[in-house]
């Protein structure tokens, strides 16, 4: 029995649309199991969401439950938001629509007593009508929210939001996926992790040993010495002990560095061990041991009124690698023939000291900024484990320290580093919990 299309031009109307709302679902579908990068799927998703309900802009908004916030996950429209641009989760129709749970028209969003008018200011955009629908996860607690905006012909309405909340649903899978995908390698290097470690101490212990033996023979051999002659090898004597010293002490805290890299990851980590601490002395080792790598890239290390700052209360075993990192950083990301000044700053009244880190590079890229400023990202480095400048925010934060960062292109860059003389809590009951971690 044939299967005839009906003469009235409504039902004919519906079917078509009906059709063409399948075909997105099939599209989204698709798209999922592809497993492409989350900003790809998502882009699809919000690319087929505005196809079949004609509409002309849109975006895809997740909460980031750290700081209470929704933020622009990717957006598409004449004049887009940018990707990572946030406004307050219970502000506007998209927080309403967050906090509730529940989709929302509204064919004039300016009689909507619940639009934000600030947000059209964040975006650049006028919204006109509006569909804005939860995204939620596998438990069915909303994850950010799905907007459609300015439908091109008529008005957004409740047949755009039954093939809108299908599109939602794919759409908050995808999300899902890609963080349980992202769990699952960050399971796989937590055990690698566990393995290196392993591997690097049994790599690092005859590295230990054999200084030990080095520095032994030495001053057997300086021992022997004429006396008429030891003065002329004194400084030769000091030198080397001073050699043996960095490499047994890099070796201890290469050591540490895996273990902090993989405390950053598992988001755990040992109580800091408080004790009287010397960040002077911390930094003139931070220099000495970076002294090669930025001599070989042609940098110049000057550090300025370090003998001033007084003992802190801190762990300087943590303060060291923290202020590698920071300094390392510098190193990589500054020109050749550029200088890195490393200052202290003694701040009496205020009971605290300043470490400003100044290089006279390119500037810091604003994600750098924000990764020190916001506990949200782990660095996007090409090389190494993009981890370093968590560590940093990390270690600073538990000595109840601040970082703020001055920077322009082309001008340079300074980060003040503040940590007070005692830290606010004891090192015993102090855990780690891991800032910066991924909005869930």
């Amino acid at each position: 029995m044939s299967h005839m299309i009906p003469d009235d031009p409504a039902v004919t109307h519906q079917l078509k649309r009906r059709e063409k709302e399948l075909e997105a679902v099939r599209r989204i579908s698709q798209t999922l199991f592809q497993h492409l990068p989350l900003n790809e799927l998502v882009e699809k998703a919000l690319t087929v969401a505005l196809e079949v309900v004609n509409a002309e802009s849109g975006s895809v908004i997740l909460a980031n439950h750290e700081n209470k916030e929704l933020v622009f996950l990717h957006s598409i429209g004449s004049t887009s938001p940018p990707a990572g641009k946030t406004f307050a989760w219970d502000k506007g129709i998209a927080g309403w629509v967050f906090q509730h749970g529940e989709p929302v028209i509204t064919g004039d969003v300016k009689e909507d007593d619940r639009h934000f008018h600030g947000i059209d200011e964040i975006t650049g955009y006028t919204t006109h009508d509006m569909i804005a629908l939860p995204l939620k996860s596998w438990e069915g607690n909303p994850i950010g929210v799905l907007e459609i905006m300015n439908k091109r012909e008529g008005k957004l309405n409740q047949d755009d939001v039954e093939v809108l909340t299908i599109i939602s649903a794919f759409t908050a899978i995808s999300i899902e996926e890609a963080h349980l995908i992202a769990e699952a390698k960050l399971a796989e290097v937590i055990h690698l992790l566990g393995d290196i470690s392993y591997d690097v101490k049994t790599f690092l212990t005859p590295i230990s040993n054999g200084t030990w033996l080095l520095q032994d023979g030495l001053n057997e051999l300086f021992s022997h010495l004429p006396p008429e002659t030891v003065s002329q090898f004194q400084v030769s004597q000091k030198l080397s002990e001073d050699i043996s010293e960095m490499i047994r002490k890099n070796a201890d805290r290469i050591q540490d560095r895996m273990r902090e890299i993989a405390d950053c990851v598992k988001g755990l980590s040992t109580p800091l061990n408080i004790a009287p601490c010397s960040l002077s002395d911390v930094l003139k080792d931070v220099i000495r041991t970076l002294h090669v790598p930025a001599g070989e890239k042609g940098l110049t290390l000057i550090n300025e009124d370090l003998e001033h700052l007084p003992l802190i209360q801190g762990d300087e075993r943590r303060l060291f690698i923290a202020l590698y990192n920071l300094i390392n950083h510098a190193i990589s990301e500054v020109p050749e023939g550029e200088t890195v000044t490393i200052k202290g700053i003694n701040d009496e009244p205020e009971a605290e000291i300043r470490i400003d880190v100044t290089d006279t590079g390119r500037g810091m890229p604003t994600h750098i900024q924000e990764a020190l400023t916001s506990d949200r990202l782990i660095g996007k480095k090409i090389k190494g484990t993009g981890l370093g400048l968590k560590i940093v925010k990390g270690v600073v934060n538990h000595h109840g320290g601040r970082i703020n960062v001055d920077s322009e292109p082309g001008q340079g860059t300074t980060i003040h580093i503040t940590i007070p003389l005692q830290p606010p809590i004891s090192a015993h009951a102090f855990r780690q919990n891991n800032p910066g971690s991924p909005a869930k």
